[in-house]
This record gives structure tokens, C-alpha cells and sequence, in this order.
């Protein structure tokens, strides 16, 4: 073979390497900003576990309270009208302080400039790397959603569907019982009660819920005996 001709064969399947190696890079990366913005990472960050296990008392008490507050003002106006209530009272406070150091500032006759300047020098734009970063985590978020969604809708695996039809036949109850707001409010009450609860009964509720993980297993197990589907699954895996 034409020793040109073998130097360029290499240097074709070495580019070739480096392209797949570099992809298999790209999406590695990806993943890995996927799964450190997805809502699980975030709540099993150290912060927010402390925060749910109040190891500082005054700090999980301020968030739970101004949390709670939020929901039960949402509950009772519209969101336009806390967002309104909310933006008023911040700047009734900036204006006020403002107000507040430009008189102490004549009566003194000091020249401190403004109160807000340190802020106002502060850059808050958001670097490109950031916002690409983000934007391709939720489009790999999106994705993944869409393929599962395709793939119980079209009933690719019959057990997995008929598992979304019973869950959303259960949800049709508690919508008729629940708003969203409510569901909200009972979400943030349970984030901030379970886990001191947890905590403390660790031993009892890992005994009850591996008992109610065998049962449901062996149910499970049961049923899929029984649908042709779900064998050819078992088959193949």
C-alpha cells in the first residue's frame, strides 16, 4: 500500500476517533449538568438538608414561614396580585431607604453618594457559558420526558402503561378533592415534617416499607405473569 495513501487512512480514523470520542465527551457533560440541576440533586444538596432536617431552627423556620406564606397568599389572591404586592412593598422599602439616607446625608452634610451603589455597580448579566449550560440540561430534560411519554402513550410496554392509566385514574380523586395550590401547600408542610420525622423512626419505617416493597413486587410479579406483554419483557431483559 502507498505509504501516503496508509498516512491519510490513519489520520481518517484517528479524526473519526476524536469526533465520537469528542461527542461521547459532549454528552457525558450534558448528563452530568442534567443531573445536577434535576429536582432530586438540588433537594439532596447539603443546604436544602439541613434546611428540611432543621439542623438551624431559625433559618428552616424563616424559609418554611416564608414559604408557607407565599402558598397561602396564592391560595387566597392571584398571582398577579402577590407578584404586585410583593414588587410594591420592595420598592416602598428602597424608596423609603433612599429617602432615609439622602436626609442624613443633607442634615450632615456628608457626601457618601448613593445608598444603592455598590449594588448598582454589580454586574447581573448572565454569562452565555451559564445560560447554554442550562439550556441544554432542560433540552435534555425535555428530551428524555418526551421519549417516556412516547413510550407509555404508544404502550411499548403494556405494565408501564396500565401503571400511568392507574396512577392518573387516582389523580382524577384527588383533583376532585385538591387544587394545585393545596397540593402545594401539603407538599411543603410534608418536605418539612417527614424527614425530622424520618429521622427519629428510621429503624420502624424502613421495617414497613420493605414489607410494602415486597408486597407490591410480588404483586407485580403476579401480573406480569399474566400479560403477554410483560413476559416478552422479562424474555428480553
Amino acid at each position: 500500500m502507498d505509504p501516503m495513501t496508509q498516512s491519510a487512512q490513519i489520520s481518517s480514523s484517528q479524526g473519526i476517533a476524536d469526533g465520537q470520542n469528542s461527542a461521547a465527551a459532549k454528552e457525558s457533560k450534558l448528563s452530568d449538568s442534567f443531573l445536577s440541576s434535576s429536582p432530586v440533586s438540588l433537594i439532596q444538596s447539603p443546604q436544602v438538608k439541613d434546611l428540611i432536617h432543621w439542623r438551624d431552627p431559625k433559618k428552616s423556620g424563616l424559609v418554611f414561614g416564608l414559604s408557607m406564606l407565599m402558598l397561602l397568599s396564592l391560595a387566597a389572591f392571584s398571582i398577579i396580585s402577590v407578584a404586585s404586592y410583593l414588587l410594591l412593598a420592595l420598592l416602598c422599602v428602597t424608596i423609603t431607604f433612599r429617602i432615609y439616607k439622602s436626609v442624613v446625608q443633607a442634615v450632615q452634610k456628608s457626601s457618601d453618594g448613593h445608598p444603592f451603589k455598590s449594588l448598582i455597580e454589580k454586574d447581573v448579566s448572565i454569562p452565555p457559558e451559564t445560560f447554554r449550560k442550562h439550556v441544554d440540561a432542560s433540552l435534555t430534560y425535555i428530551n428524555r420526558g418526551l421519549k417516556q411519554m412516547s413510550r407509555l402513550f404508544l404502550v411499548e410496554d403494556l405494565v408501564d402503561s396500565l401503571k400511568l392509566a392507574v396512577v392518573m385514574w387516582l389523580f382524577t380523586y384527588v383533583g376532585a378533592v385538591f387544587n394545585g395550590i393545596t397540593i402545594l401547600i401539603l407538599a411543603d408542610i410534608l418536605l418539612f415534617a417527614v424527614p425530622p420525622i424520618y429521622e427519629k423512626n428510621k429503624t420502624q419505617i424502613d421495617q414497613y416499607i420493605d414489607v410494602a416493597r415486597t408486597q407490591i413486587n410480588t404483586t407485580m410479579a403476579k401480573l406480569q405473569e399474566k400479560l403477554p406483554g410483560a413476559m416478552k419483557r422479562s424474555k428480553t431483559e
